[in-house]
């Protein structure tokens, strides 16, 4: 069983915050994107008859830039080529591509069942500000299509700690979205990327941030707010009403497999971490030739498996199986980690009982200080 990612690098515009792998879209060889990355389906399933594919995310870049033919012909060859007939199917979207229905439709029609819609803030300000092109009053046009064509299942995304952004001014972008009635939000501090527009202006001494001390505060604040909503805090950065978790994100932050289709997109099926090439035209020339479009493998070895199971459980509220981890690696936690352990129990970094290793509410606002020390200088054998 496994999960899969599939990316569609085009935008219409380049926020200045982002580092993922994206082109604009004018110009670019759209349709034949969209046919070689069915061939890439289809060529790397031939290899994995048998693997069930449970979810399935589509994101970028921004996926509904495509045209509604584009997206049908798309999620048709999805089906097809990963037997996916069942299952958490998530399109990534913008909310200005959403002020009609048509993309909605198509979406709804061919059985995508999950929008994650890029959001960021209700302060139109800002939005300039980040280089976002909506405005406020789109969300609420977007949510209404999407609800008007059928969509129950939407989550949104919100950044704090951006340029000149006060706490009182994320508030108000929490109650917004609140308001919404949503059954999932996602909120994430700002990180500064390198090669993003932002991260140059910091380097220039240009770009005003808020403080830790109000980027805290700005984390508190989502947490006690989304409790109060009945949305429940079950990853670090998500929060989602009962039933409602994505089962495609919790799928990474199990260290489960999953397929990486798409320009720079990267996989882990076995033991094997592979990443695809980036460009486009890099992309597309193997598979023009019926040839998988891989850059590099990277055999992951049980040190840095272990790692990544300490990490990315930890992110969850649920944290780390003691069972979970005993089964895959036929060692218990503490053969490998017990010492550390304890120190971070003793920080209240962590709290540990007879079934699972969680961080405490400390140790959230800390969670990549606490990551950090699960790096394993020694081989394990």
């Amino acid at each position: 069983m496994a999960g899969a990612y599939i990316h569609i690098p085009f935008c219409s515009h380049i926020c200045y915050y982002c580092d993922f792998n994206k082109v604009f879209i004018e110009g670019q060889p759209v349709d034949d994107y969209v046919d070689m990355l069915i061939r890439e389906m289809n060529l790397v399933m031939a290899s994995h008859p048998d693997e069930r594919i449970e979810t399935v995310y589509v994101g970028g870049g921004t996926p509904t830039t495509l045209t509604p033919a584009q997206l049908e012909r798309l999620i048709t060859g999805i089906r097809a080529a990963l037997h996916f007939d069942a299952g958490e199917f998530t399109f990534e979207a913008n909310p200005n591509d959403l002020l009609t229905t048509d993309k909605l439709q198509v979406l709804h029609d061919n059985g995508v069942n999950r929008l994650s819609i890029g959001v960021q803030s209700f302060n139109d300000d800002i939005l300039k500000r980040i280089g976002r092109t909506h405005r406020a009053a789109d969300v609420y046009q977007a949510i209404a299509n999407a609800r008007k064509v059928g969509f129950e299942n939407l989550s949104i995304d919100l950044i704090f700690r951006l340029p000149q952004q006060t706490r009182e001014d994320f508030l108000a972008s929490l109650h917004q979205a609140l308001d919404l009635d949503l059954p999932h939000y996602s909120t994430y501090s700002l990180i500064l990327e390198r090669k993003t527009i932002f991260y140059n202006l910091m380097r220039k001494g240009r770009l005003q941030l808020p403080n830790q001390d109000t980027e805290a505060d700005m984390y508190q604040d989502a947490i006690d707010l989304m409790v109060t909503h009945g949305l429940a805090q079950y990853e670090i950065s998500n929060f989602a009403k009962p039933g409602y978790q994505c089962q495609h994100n919790l799928l990474y932050w199990r260290n489960d497999h999953y397929f990486g289709f798409g320009a720079g997109a990267f996989g882990y099926v076995g033991r094997d971490r592979y990443h695809n090439f980036g460009p486009i035209q890099q992309y597309l020339a193997p598979l023009h030739d019926h040839k998988v479009p891989v850059i590099e493998h990277h055999l992951v070895p049980l040190e840095e498996q272990v790692e990544e199971e300490m990490f990315l459980g930890l992110r969850t509220r649920e944290g780390v199986s003691r069972q979970r981890f005993a089964d895959r690696y036929h060692m218990s936690v503490e053969a490998v980690y017990g010492e550390l352990l304890d120190q971070l129990v003793d920080q209240q970094l962590l709290e540990v009982d007879d079934q699972r290793i969680r961080l405490t509410n400390k140790g959230q606002f800390l969670g990549n200080e606490v990551f950090q020390q699960f790096l394993l200088d020694d081989q394990l054998v």
